[in-house]
């Protein structure tokens, strides 16, 4: 179903949507999915596994035991959708906040936490899973898609790049550079924007005039906005556009229209800049109870089940957080470790230096 409605003042804003919050399955004629019971089963073990992931680092964070963390709430089925949409060979480059596109890329959660607690610098090899670093510049990480994308043109390869961005970052001028490198070279790349309507404390409206997905047409390449909260279209429309880029069809622009439930970080209060309606209007569009809906009305899953899914998330999150605990410190002079590939004259004084600070405190 397209809800084509947004040229009316009070109206939504159109986009692609296979399932409803209520868990009824829609068609569209330009994107469906056929998902076999165990597929929907699996999605929806994803999206709750993500979660719990999720809450257990907030509470860590909560608890003193990470820096910070930049909570998915509320995005999982954009993130799920779109991850499970990758073949091996793709190439996806995230944000800060793609722990769901993590999860589906196999990466081991608590490697996550490790920057988050400051272990390590991102803790997983980004070719082992075909999943780049974390990035925290806003919006860089699309011009580092767009350029490994062209090296797959030139290597004559089967694959594609997805970029993963949010709303605030297409104001960003390294986010539209990438727009015309990508459209002007016909790069095989899927840019992906979770429009979660909250630049930090920025709205939308302070963002664009237009849905952002209609932004791809002035640099030449096409764009859909997808329901966010609805799993089955993120992965029927990531999955198509993949394709088409592999194909040699160029770049698309994917704009999950979805909601931030949570803090931007956890050094954000939300409560400071929007109102309590709008975050209970969006718990009713809950990507996960739409799954379950789903699954309840065909009768495709019982109630030992959900409990089985349940129990596996308890699981999964009391060995995160006892993994999290037990990681060791790095030692302090660790962090001059692999600045440069070779011995550098100004490293070797900064390390000297702060070894001799280290040892006014042994004292």
């Amino acid at each position: 179903m397209t809800v084509d409605a947004s040229r009316g003042a009070d109206a939504p804003p159109e986009l692609v949507q296979l399932l409803t919050p209520e868990g009824e399955r829609v068609e569209h004629p330009d994107y469906d999915i056929d998902l076999t019971p165990e597929e929907v089963r699996s999605l929806y073990r994803d999206l709750v596994l993500v979660r719990r992931v999720d809450l257990e680092a907030v509470a860590l964070q909560r608890q003193g035991e990470l820096g910070i963390w930049a909570s998915l709430l509320g995005q999982e089925a954009a993130q799920i959708g779109s991850g499970r949409a990758l073949t091996d060979a793709d190439m996806a480059f995230p944000t800060y906040r793609e722990h769901g596109v993590a999860w589906c890329r196999d990466v081991d959660p608590v490697k996550l936490l490790g920057m988050f607690r400051g272990v390590n610098h991102g803790g997983w090899d980004p070719k082992e899973h075909n999943f780049h670093l974390y990035t925290i510049v806003i919006g860089s990480q699309t011009l580092h898609a767009v350029g490994y994308a062209m090296g797959i043109q030139r290597d004559d390869a089967t694959a594609a790049t997805i970029a993963y961005f949010g709303d605030g970052a297409t104001s960003q001028g390294d986010v539209n550079e990438s727009f015309i490198w990508a459209s002007v070279f016909n790069a095989p790349i899927v840019f992906f924007c979770q429009n979660n309507q909250w630049a930090i404390s920025e709205p939308l409206e302070k963002q664009t005039r237009i849905p952002l997905y209609r932004r791809a047409s002035g640099f030449g390449f096409p764009g859909v906005r997808v329901d966010g909260n609805d799993v089955f279209a993120c992965l029927a429309v990531t999955r198509q556009a993949l394709k088409n880029a592999r194909e040699g069809q160029g770049p698309m622009l994917i704009e999950a229209f979805t909601y931030r439930m949570g803090a931007h970080t956890s050094s954000d209060d939300p409560t400071r800049y929007r109102v309590a309606s709008e975050l209970e209007a969006w718990k009713l569009k809950d990507p996960i109870e739409r799954v379950k809906a789903y699954l309840f009305k065909n009768e495709l899953a019982d109630q030992a089940y959900f409990d089985s899914i349940e129990a596996e998330a308890d699981q999964l999150g009391a060995d995160l957080r006892a993994r999290c605990l037990a990681m060791p410190d790095p030692e302090p002079l660790a962090i001059f470790d692999h600045v440069y590939s070779e011995p550098h004259a100004l490293i070797d004084e900064e390390r000297a230096q702060y070894a001799a600070y280290l040892e006014g405190f042994e004292r």
